[in-house]
Parts: structure tokens; C-alpha cells; sequence
């Protein structure tokens, strides 16, 4: 039998002790955490009331940018080259429509939709936030708008919205000089991160890609503005707050002449080549018309890959600027600048009279450089050898005054070097020496390749816009002004014109040598294509090879393809007393450069000297 527990008495007084002071303990503890509570109220609702209410106003107000219109372009008279146009765009809001497919294919009865514009759409779709407008398809014709404003009831969350976009009037007869806008693209938006521009184009689509357009990008983009919005937990627009507008872009004015543009145009129609003309006074481009061209607009929307892909493809190569990248031999047409060489150097005078044979030969060695002429000049001068483009006299100077010396004066006239000109697409061609051919080649220089730049052949290429600069230089007796297409900028307040910049001039040891050099390019001038006209002109024409001829074969164009035939070149200028304007033109496989060129020198001569008053061809 197991013994009974014993009742244990319990001690209420130590139990109610132990009770008051967890009670107590508890009491303190509610009191010390209200007491946190409290003050943690009184940081947040007093001491920092306007820091969180700022940041509480940031989560309710939305700031949306607002894209500045983009500055115009005019020709130097004023003629508008460069417009801002209205267009209309298809828009939908994807969470207003319950059957997106059945939507898109109700919309197509009405408004042709393409299947590339309904694929773009729909990938655009997947990445896109469902309460924001999406542009389903852009540049609506007016009947369109009407088709469907008539019949908008029926398509909710569907809009026709307008905007501006960059037209360009004059199409394909400016493109090479204005360039044109486009899309701005993830190599575009990496170099505007890099230059701390981005935020300035958070409302902008499209950015300068060529021409002026993309070199005066910060003139003509403007700045942008902005417009508050109060919006709801979810992004939604509840009501407009403030409106800050943007700065349009400012205005600029060219130097280009679009009546004399649109007049090299005509001349080269169906012709590969390039013509360019500069008012020698101040370097100011009156005329940059580089042909085949092509239609800048199609690129302001997008063009699409069939038509960007013939493009690309097209044998003429229309996107090239061959005003600019062209590279030729300058054939006949520096041969003034390598006489007045010739004669600041001594290496023959005035008066000195070299015999042609018809060929010309290096001391010693058997092989014959062929002038044009196979029976030859006869007696020339300095004159005659420029009137005539005797290759044997510039055979001999070439020879006499070496490669070396010859590139360090053509380095002067802007040869084998960027102009400078104010459109980022340009080449500086080449002006060969001794050492550029090591350097290049790893070859030693001959005394043939010599022989060959005397006459613009050989290794030497250059721009046309490079001859234009050269003959400038000519014409004003050394005094050198860069090549270039600003003449003004506008902005809200005035019309600004750009500073003339003006390089140090060539100095001759005898100035009187571009009196002779001059000299003989007007008897040039007179002689050829000017006999007749009520102005005075100087010029010199030049035939480039593009492929070479044995030493014993007669060159016969008509038994080579077209694109191995020679290339027609012209550089002219007038009025001879005082020039306003220069000119360089360069056919591609033209052939004889005076009698393919030379007609069309003597034409754009003609337009800008001889003009009265006119209207610019749409």
C-alpha cells in the first residue's frame, strides 16, 4: 500500500508579490515602446514632414517630357529646304480592347494594315505596358482619317493621333548635303549616354543620321519640355498639373544655292559623277550634287529592308556622296598647280620652252611615257603646256622637282586631307611620297611613279570637293578659306551669321607666278568653251584612266566596259577679273574631259553668272 502525497499549502503572499512585479515590469515595457512609437510619429510626421511629403508628391505626380520641334533649312535665299509636316498615326490602348486579333482584322477592312506593320505591332505588344497608346500604323492618308473617324464608335481604345515629322520637299536633290533624320537606335542612344544627352531626347524618335542633319544635331534638336501629371497607384493619368513647353530647335540658313543646285542636278541626270561649286570669297558651298542620289524620305519613317537592301546593293552606289567620298585621279586639272611649282621652284621659267615629241623618256632607260597626242606639241611653254595639257612638259617638271617637294606644296591646297567641311561623310583622298609608299606598300618609290603624278595619275586621288577647294585657293592667289555650308543660324531673337574662317595664306617666292598660272587657264578657257561667252572664265579640263593602258595599244573606248572607261574632269572659275564662283565636275566614265565635262562647266557658269530671276523646282 503506497503512502499518500503530501498537500503542499501554497503561499499567496510571495504569488501576489511575484504577480505586482511581472505586472509592473510589463507596465514599463508597453510604456518604453509607446514612448519609441511616439517619438518615431514625431520624427516622421514633424521633424521630417516636408522631406515625405516631397517624396510622396514624386510617387503621385508624374513629369512626362514634351519633344521639341525640330529647326528648319534654308538655302542662303531663303527657300525652304528642310520642313517639320504633319502626320497621322494609328494608335491603340491594348487593355481597352477585349479581342486584340478580331480588332486588328476589323481595322484591316477598313484601313490597309500590312502584314509588316501588323508584325511589328504585335512584337512591339509583348513588351509593352497595356494601359499605354501603341502606334499600329503610321503616315495615315486624309481619306483614311476620314474612313475611320466615321467609324472610331465601334473601336474603343482606338485613335488617330497627329505629330510632326521631318519632309524633305526637294527629295533626292539635297539628299547628300542635308542628310536626312531616322529612328534613333541603340548604337544612337549608346553615344548619346556617353555624351550625357539622352535625357534631352526622352520624348524625341528621331536623330540627324547624315548631312547636316546629323553635324548640326545640337542646333536643330531643341530643348525639350515637360508636363506634369497626377496619376493613381497604378500609373494611370488622373489629372494635369503643369505644362513647361519645349524650345524649338533653332533655324539654320546654308550657303547653298538651290537654283544652282538644282542645275547640276539637271546636267548630271543619268550620269555617275559629281559637281560642286564655291563662292572663293569666303569658302561658302554654293552647289554639292553628288548623282545617282536618292530619296531621303523614305527614311524618316523606316525604310524597310527591300527597299534599303536595293540600295545597298545597286551597282551606281547612290548612297555614297561622291562630292565628298569619291576618290579619282585629278588627272590634267592640277597640272596649274604643279607649274606654279614648277616655277616658284626655278625648275623652269616663264620663257622656258621643252620639245614634245610626242613621248617623253627617263634619262637612260628605253621605256617612252606617251603624251595624249601621239605626234606631240612640238615647242611648249608654261602657257601652251597648260592650254594644250601637254603630258611631256609635266613629265619633265615632275622629274625635275621630285615627288617629295611636289606633296608638300599640293599638302597646302588641301590634297590628301579633310577639308574640313561641316558634314561628317568625307575622305581625304591621297597624296603620295616617298614615304607614304613605304609606309602603305613597303616598297622603295620610283622615278616612274614620279612621272605619274606629274600628270594626276598614279597613286594620287582626290575629291571633287577637294578640287573645287584647290582651284579656289588658285583663283585667290593663295589666300585660303575651308569649304563649307553654314551661313547663319536663327534662333527666337535674331539671325546670326556664322564667322568666315580664313587660313594663313601661300606665300609664293615670286607673287607674279599665279598671274601667269591664271593667265594660262583663261587662254584655256577662251580657246575651249568660252570664245563666245559675255563673261570671262578660266578653266582646265582633265581625262583620268581608271584602268592602265599598255605602252604600244591605242586606248578605244568602245571596246572596254563602260566602268573601265575614263573619267571626264573640269575645274573652272569666274569671272576671271574678280571669281564669285568656282567649280570642279567629275563625270565617272565619261571620257575626254573637254568634250563631256567641259559642256557642262560652261552650263553652271552660265546659270550663275547669266541669271535673272527664277523659281526653285518642287
Amino acid at each position: 500500500m503506497s503512502p499518500k502525497k503530501r498537500i503542499t499549502m501554497h503561499d499567496h503572499a510571495a504569488e501576489a508579490s511575484l504577480f505586482k512585479r511581472r505586472a509592473l515590469f510589463t507596465f514599463f515595457c508597453v510604456v518604453a515602446l509607446l514612448s519609441v512609437l511616439v517619438t518615431n510619429l514625431y520624427h516622421l510626421q514633424v521633424e521630417s514632414y516636408k522631406d515625405y511629403a516631397t517624396r510622396s508628391n514624386d510617387n503621385r505626380i508624374r513629369v512626362v517630357p514634351i519633344a521639341p520641334s525640330r529647326g528648319l533649312i534654308y538655302d542662303r535665299n531663303g527657300v525652304l529646304l528642310a520642313e517639320n509636316q504633319p502626320f497621322y498615326s494609328l494608335d491603340l490602348v491594348p487593355e481597352k480592347i477585349a479581342n486584340m486579333s478580331e480588332t486588328l482584322d476589323e481595322l484591316g477592312k477598313l484601313i490597309e494594315i500590312t502584314p509588316d506593320e501588323r508584325e511589328t505591332f504585335t512584337d512591339a505588344l509583348k513588351f509593352h505596358r497595356r494601359f499605354k497608346p501603341l502606334t499600329l500604323k503610321n503616315q495615315l492618308t486624309e481619306e483614311q482619317v476620314a474612313i475611320f473617324s466615321v467609324n472610331q464608335h465601334r473601336f474603343p481604345g482606338i485613335s488617330v493621333e497627329a505629330g510632326l515629322k521631318r519632309n524633305y520637299p526637294y527629295a533626292s536633290q539635297l539628299t547628300h548635303v542635308l542628310g536626312y533624320v531616322g529612328k534613333i537606335n541603340t548604337r544612337d542612344r549608346a553615344q548619346l549616354e556617353r555624351n550625357d544627352q539622352w535625357k534631352n531626347y526622352a520624348a524625341t524618335k528621331d536623330i540627324g543620321k547624315q548631312g547636316i542633319e546629323k553635324f548640326y544635331e545640337s542646333l536643330l534638336h531643341g530643348t525639350p519640355g515637360h508636363l506634369e501629371e497626377e496619376v493613381n497607384n497604378r500609373g494611370r493619368t488622373i489629372r494635369t498639373l503643369k505644362i513647361v513647353p519645349p524650345e524649338p530647335g533653332q533655324d539654320i540658313y546654308l550657303t547653298l544655292d538651290l537654283q544652282l543646285q538644282q542645275k547640276a542636278v539637271e546636267l548630271l541626270q543619268g550620269h555617275r559623277g559629281s559637281i560642286v561649286a564655291i563662292d572663293p570669297r569666303d569658302g561658302g558651298i554654293l552647289a554639292l550634287v553628288s548623282s545617282p542620289s536618292y530619296d531621303p524620305n523614305q527614311f524618316v519613317q523606316g525604310i524597310n529592308s527591300k527597299d534599303y537592301s536595293d540600295l545597298l546593293n545597286d551597282k551606281s552606289r547612290p548612297l555614297i556622296n561622291r562630292a565628298t567620298q569619291g576618290q579619282y585621279a585629278p588627272a590634267s586639272t592640277v597640272k596649274p598647280i604643279i607649274a606654279l611649282l614648277g616655277l616658284d621652284e626655278k625648275a623652269v621659267t616663264e620663257h622656258t620652252r621643252i620639245w614634245d615629241p610626242g613621248f617623253w623618256q627617263i634619262p637612260g632607260v628605253e621605256r617612252k611615257y606617251r603624251d595624249w597626242k601621239r605626234w606631240g606639241h612640238g615647242w611648249v611653254n608654261v602657257y601652251s603646256a597648260i592650254v594644250e595639257s601637254c603630258d611631256t612638259y609635266f613629265y619633265e617638271l615632275a622629274y625635275k622637282i621630285g615627288v617629295d617637294p611636289i606633296a608638300r606644296f599640293m599638302e597646302q591646297f588641301g590634297f590628301g586631307q579633310n577639308t574640313g567641311v561641316d558634314i561628317f561623310e568625307e575622305s581625304a583622298g591621297n597624296m603620295p611620297s616617298k614615304d607614304w609608299k613605304r609606309l602603305k606598300y613597303n616598297q622603295a618609290w620610283y622615278i616612274g611613279d614620279t612621272i605619274s603624278v606629274g600628270i594626276g595619275q598614279g597613286y594620287w586621288t582626290a575629291t571633287p570637293l577637294q578640287l573645287a577647294s584647290a582651284t579656289a585657293i588658285l583663283a585667290n592667289d593663295g589666300r585660303r578659306f575651308p569649304p563649307h555650308l553654314l551661313k547663319s543660324i536663327k534662333d527666337n531673337t535674331a539671325k546670326i551669321d556664322s564667322p568666315i574662317n580664313e587660313l594663313p595664306p601661300i606665300e609664293l617666292k615670286n607673287p607674279r607666278n599665279w598671274k601667269i598660272i591664271n593667265e594660262a587657264m583663261r587662254q584655256t578657257a577662251h580657246k575651249s568653251r568660252f570664245t563666245d561667252a559675255s563673261y570671262t572664265a578660266a578653266m582646265k579640263t582633265g581625262t583620268a584612266q581608271v584602268i592602265g593602258v599598255a605602252e604600244n595599244t591605242k586606248y578605244d573606248a568602245n571596246k572596254i566596259a563602260e566602268h573601265f572607261r575614263d573619267n571626264a574632269l573640269v575645274v573652272a572659275y569666274a569671272p576671271f577679273e574678280d571669281p564669285k564662283i568656282v567649280l570642279a565636275v567629275v563625270m565617272e566614265n565619261a571620257g575626254w574631259g573637254g568634250a563631256n565635262a567641259g559642256p557642262v562647266a560652261r552650263a553652271m557658269l552660265d546659270e550663275y553668272m547669266l541669271r535673272d530671276t527664277w523659281k526653285p523646282t518642287p
